[in-house]
């Protein structure tokens, strides 16, 4: 028997008994925690972002790059579409390992707000003049509706927005942790199928709260999908509209929450409500000021609105909506119908208004100011005086005449963009990678461009829709969990046992955009991964393997879910 060294006195008191822990607060406003938790935080208090740009346009542009506070350069610079770009010459094994400012170049990446996608002549050509004069000819398209610059230096910034304001466009808010650009169909307005054109309350959002300090402080970034048509990636937004015939009351909008992907996907939930249009940006600054006020500001990667929605789930986050927001109770209403099969707007297709809208692909959204001029050229020339940008990096040309259709077609080849691609140029996207990003660990779009051209040599009649998204780091900017072959960039074993360029690939994902689709993450199996070099041979096998083993009308995904693991390697 062990005996105690320390005598006790009989009489003695029993110890305390310990206070119940409490637990550690997420940094939510709304239960009076408002003290920042962590450096963005204080950042953000410090100084609204919105203020830095004053000291852009008076003192930065001026003084030059080595002038800059690190806090704007790094935090509030975002707030107006700014991020430095990544020096060249770093490899992505260096990309954890190295300090901002040993990553970060003089120069700038700079995003264009499209809201919508829409675009008009001038605006296009401003955009282009733009990358030709200030940014080295580099615009890509993201898949989120922007165009994105590089190469641009602060100096330039005062002439850039004059520029860009004075045809109605901005970067207000193209990055940091506010409203991001508004998701909208491209065919917003002209398509046949649509019953309610969202593109008033699109306009109503961004003219209200872009910009307004009351929702320019929120935990992260907020990401807006609003569409009548099923043909923008509405699962992966923080809220999302989407187009549904109520049976008493018409034509409105399913609201969808808590959507996001990174490395903590989660697909946004139906919050059962029917919104009509004069009401979506009510609706829609009462979602956002939840978030600014209950979301978790503790630690950065928790601070989504999909952790709180996952949290509290939907029927809490509806009734504090209604009550503390709204001040009213939403209607009940059905969930939106799904079409038959995905909406795509590669091609040529007929308007409401007997015009043709034609859609065309660049390759994984990557343009040139020179060959947006040149497309605006062409468009002019062809009758037309609207461009819309897709969720997809792809563009549509509106209010086509008929028998003006195919000469367009012709001219867009002409200019390297095509209205009849293949599959895999139609299919493939990537982020911006680690030419410019320092968060990449790994090149996208060259490798996407190669992958396309390999494709397309070997597979160049396969008659099936595959979508391959290419990613340079976890973040999945380009979507990888919810693509058939989702790649995302890391640093594998090559053959001769050092470390090099790949891919960790997701197979068979997707989102809910059709009849008979489930939205999902597919399958992520141990250790299947390729180098960047083999990658081209290996989804060329994976098709060919496709091919060969699917049953008639089935999908890529749903082969994946049956195939032997072995198949799929």
């Amino acid at each position: 028997m062990a005996v105690s060294s320390t005598p006790t006195r009989p009489d003695s008191p029993a110890p305390a008994a310990r206070a119940p822990r409490r637990p550690r607060g997420e940094g939510q406003w709304a239960l009076g925690h408002k003290e920042p938790l962590n450096p963005n935080e204080r950042i953000k208090k410090d100084d609204d972002p919105l203020n830095v740009r004053d000291r852009i346009e008076n003192i930065y542009a001026h003084r030059g790059f080595a002038s800059i506070d690190p806090q704007d350069l790094r935090g509030r610079f975002r707030w107006w579409g700014l991020y430095t770009q990544r020096k060249a010459g770093i490899d992505g094994g260096r990309t954890a390992v190295l300090e901002p400012h040993e990553l970060e170049d003089e120069f700038f990446m700079l995003r264009v707000r499209v809201d919508g996608g829409q675009l008009n002549l001038a605006q296009l050509r401003v955009i282009a003049d733009i990358s030709r004069e200030f940014a080295r000819d580099t615009a890509d398209i993201t898949d989120r509706q922007n165009i994105q610059y590089h190469w641009i230096r602060v100096e330039d910034m005062p002439e850039i927005w004059r520029r860009l304001e004075a045809v109605g466009l901005q970067t207000t808010e193209a990055c940091g942790d506010c409203p991001r650009i508004v998701l909208g169909s491209p065919v917003a307005g002209v398509a046949r199928d649509e019953v309610l054109d969202p593109t008033p309350a699109i306009d109503e959002i961004v003219r209200r709260y872009v910009g307004d300090k009351a929702y320019s402080n929120l935990p992260r970034k907020f990401k807006t999908s609003i569409s009548w048509l099923v043909d923008t990636p509405y699962e992966a937004n923080d809220i999302a509209f989407l187009g549904v015939e109520h049976p008493e009351h018409g034509p409105g909008f399913d609201v969808w929450v808590g959507g996001g992907l990174s490395t903590n996907p989660m697909l946004a939930k139906r919050l059962g409500v029917w919104v009509p249009l004069n009401e979506v940006p009510d609706v829609w600054a009462g979602v956002v000021g939840i978030f600014r006020d209950y979301g978790y500001r503790r630690l950065r990667n928790r601070a989504r609105l999909k952790f709180l929605v996952a949290d509290w789930g939907v029927e809490r986050f509806r009734e504090v909506l209604e009550k503390e927001y709204l001040g009213r109770t939403l209607l009940d209403g059905p969930a939106a119908e799904l079409p038959a099969k995905p909406v795509d707007h590669i091609g040529v297709h007929a308007q409401r208004d007997g015009a043709n809208y034609v859609g065309a692909a660049p390759v994984v959204g990557r343009v040139s100011g020179t060959q947006l001029a040149q497309l605006a050229d062409v468009v002019e020339a062809h009758g037309s005086g609207r461009v819309r940008l897709t969720p997809y990096q792809k563009l549509l040309v509106l209010d086509v005449a008929p028998e003006r259709t195919e000469e367009l077609v012709t001219a867009l080849r002409g200019i390297g963009l095509e209205a009849r691609p293949s599959a895999w140029r139609r299919g493939t996207m990537a982020c911006t990678g680690i030419e410019f990003c320092k968060l990449a660990i790994v090149e996208t779009k060259r490798r996407g461009e190669e992958l396309v051209a390999r494709l397309e040599e070997r597979l160049r009649d396969f008659d099936a829709d595959i979508s391959i998204h290419l990613n340079g780091c976890p973040n999945a900017c380009a979507r990888t969990q919810v693509a058939d072959i989702g790649l995302k960039g890391q640093l594998v074993v090559g053959p001769d046992g050092r470390q090099v360029e790949g891919f960790q690939v997701h197979l068979g994902g997707g989102l809910g955009m059709a009849q008979g689709q489930t939205a999902g993450f597919g399958r992520k199996l141990r250790g299947l991964k390729t180098t960047a070099e083999e990658l081209p041979e290996y989804v060329e096998r994976l098709a060919r393997r496709y091919l060969a083993g699917r049953t008639e009308g089935e999908t890529f995904a749903n082969w994946v879910i049956r195939a032997d693991e072995e198949e799929l390697r």
